[in-house]
C-alpha cells in the first residue's frame, strides 16, 4: 500500500485509517480483511432491545462489503420478539442508521423499541392502535423504531429528515422515531 500524498491532512487520514484498520482487523471475515481500502469507511453498529435487553455491536460494512455473520447477529436483535422470529432486515436500514449518527457525531449505543413484525404481532399491534399501519413497513424488515440515549429525539428525527434517505416518524409521547427505507416523507 502506498502512503503516497500530495498534502499533510490526506497523509493523517491515511495514516489514521491504517491504525483503525489494523486495530480492526479481528473482526472481519479473511476476505474481507484482503480487500480492505482505507478510502471506504468502516461502519459500526450498536444495538440495545429494550424488550429483550439483548445487546449486540460489530462493524457490519468494511470496504463497502457487509459482514454477513455481524448483519445475522443484528438481525437476530431485531426481530419479532412476541412470536421470536427473525427475518433479514434491510440493509439500507443500517446504512441509514449509520449516517444519522455520523451526522450527528456519536456513536451510543442505539435504543430499538421495533425492528421486524411478523404479520401476526403487527395485526394485534393494529387492533390496538390507529398509529400502527395495517401494511407496516417492519413486516418487511424495511422499518426500525429507535432511540438513542443522550440525544434529544427531536435532534435525531430532523437529522433523519435532512438525509432525505426514506419515511421518517416522530412519536415523542412513546419516545421514539420511526425510519424505514420507503419513499422519502415523514409525519
Amino acid at each position: 500500500m502506498s502512503l503516497v500524498c500530495r498534502n499533510r491532512r490526506q497523509f493523517f487520514r491515511k495514516v489514521t485509517g491504517i491504525v483503525a484498520i489494523g486495530a480492526t482487523a479481528p473482526m472481519f471475515s479473511k476476505t474481507a480483511h484482503a480487500s480492505l481500502n482505507i478510502d471506504q469507511p468502516i461502519k459500526r453498529l450498536a444495538f440495545y432491545n429494550r424488550h429483550t435487553g439483548e445487546r449486540t455491536q460489530g462493524v457490519f460494512s468494511a470496504n463497502g462489503v457487509y459482514q454477513n455473520d455481524v448483519l445475522k447477529a443484528f438481525d437476530q436483535n431485531l426481530r419479532d420478539h412476541r412470536q421470536n422470529e427473525t427475518a433479514p432486515m434491510d440493509r439500507r436500514l443500517f446504512n441509514f442508521l449509520h449516517q444519522i449518527q455520523q451526522r450527528l457525531g456519536t456513536d451510543n449505543e442505539i435504543h430499538i423499541i421495533s425492528g421486524y413484525r411478523s404479520p401476526k404481532t403487527n395485526a394485534m399491534l393494529a387492533g390496538q392502535s390507529t398509529k400502527v399501519a395495517k401494511k407496516s413497513f417492519h413486516m418487511k424488515g424495511m422499518a426500525i423504531d429507535f432511540a438513542i440515549p443522550g440525544i434529544d429525539l427531536k435532534l435525531v428525527r430532523d437529522t433523519a429528515k435532512s438525509l432525505k434517505l426514506g419515511g421518517v416518524g416522530y412519536y415523542p409521547n412513546s419516545g421514539f422515531v420511526h425510519i424505514d427505507t420507503a419513499w422519502v416523507r415523514s409525519w
